[in-house]
């Protein structure tokens, strides 16, 4: 009998009795890389057999190794909620099962599930956020950043990497078949390679401070759990290269998230905190870049979306890469 594909895989896991905690039910998610199925209490996410040019989840062996990265990099911010990775196995006779006694075909990520109403993304669009909600949140992201080893990085390399993100996005962007105005998107990015080129030492200042960090990669409201015992998830483990950052950029992206679900004063709670801990006072012309930088790179990955054939609600990923392009000149 040959090993059961994806489509078993998920038909299996979207079964309550294969769980140990036997749940009521199983909520189940889709995204570009993964299936995620939610029981009452834990989480266990799939990998998708996929190869993209930024990762490669095509065979057993590469999806065990994400998911052992995922929990290593995940641990650094959300230790108690990363509980372990998972055997999905396969016996000819007796099918699949989670843990049991046949071969390991795949791996899962097993995580705590954390309550909804308390993630970051959920209690803005309420209105349902404080100072003292954040503060626990903020200060364990900042202490993150101040404990973090500085990347050896030459500061020209750092300028070109961001410079080749600039190029890239406006590429992409100025495609004709997204239906984008080329003009506000030449505008934006010739800002920011004039900035990199007439003002490095910005740059360069940031990476002699020593503040070219390996961070979260992709810290967005949806990713950090407001409890009283904060959790930071879903980093990037995939690479390593877009986790090389400066805090100023990666909290800049938070700022611009949160004020794109209406809550602009919560990232700048984050980046208050992260003052105070490290004594870093970014510039505000590095903040700006680093927005605008942040702003064009989600409205590429939304247009991408449009290429996807099973996206069909085209205009909404064309109205959110305009939203962004909107908060870039904001």
């Amino acid at each position: 009998m040959s090993q059961p594909g994806i489509e078993a895989k998920v038909a299996f896991l979207r079964r309550p009795e294969v769980y140990p905690e036997k749940p009521r039910a199983v909520e189940v998610v889709e995204t570009h890389m993964s299936w995620v199925f939610l029981t009452d209490r834990d989480v266990y996410k799939l990998k998708k057999p996929v190869r993209y040019d930024s990762l490669d989840f095509s065979t057993p062996e590469l999806r065990k190794r994400d998911c052992e990265e995922e929990l290593r990099l995940n641990r650094r911010l959300a230790r108690d909620t990363y509980l372990g990775t998972a055997e999905l196995t396969f016996d000819p006779e007796a099918g699949l099962a989670l843990a049991g006694a046949g071969e390991p075909i795949d791996w899962l990520v097993h995580m705590r599930r954390l309550p909804a109403d308390r993630m970051l993304d959920e209690r803005i669009r309420r209105a349902q956020i404080s100072e003292a909600d954040v503060r626990p949140a903020a200060l364990h992201l900042a202490r993150f950043y101040a404990g973090a080893k500085p990347i050896d990085l030459a500061a020209p390399e750092y300028r070109r990497r961001l410079e080749r993100g600039v190029r890239d996005d406006l590429h992409e962007l100025c495609r004709p078949e997204f239906g984008l105005c080329r003009s506000r998107v030449v505008a934006l990015a010739e800002a920011q390679l004039c900035l990199l080129a007439g003002h490095p030492g910005l740059f360069d200042r940031r990476v002699d401070e020593g503040r070219i960090i390996e961070g979260h990669g992709d810290l967005r409201p949806e990713h950090i759990c407001v409890t009283p015992e904060p959790a930071i998830i879903d980093c990037l483990e995939f690479s390593l290269d877009l986790r090389i950052l400066d805090p100023a950029d990666e909290l800049a992206f938070l700022v611009l998230e949160c004020e794109r679900l209406g809550g602009a004063r919560v990232g700048r709670w984050f980046l208050d905190a992260y003052r105070e801990v490290t004594g870093d006072e970014p510039p505000e012309d590095l903040l700006r870049f680093h927005r605008i930088y942040r702003a064009l790179r989600r409205a590429t990955i939304a247009v991408w979306h449009l290429r996807d054939p099973g996206v069909r609600d085209h205009d909404r990923w064309r109205e959110r890469a305009r939203r962004y392009l909107d908060l870039a000149g904001a």
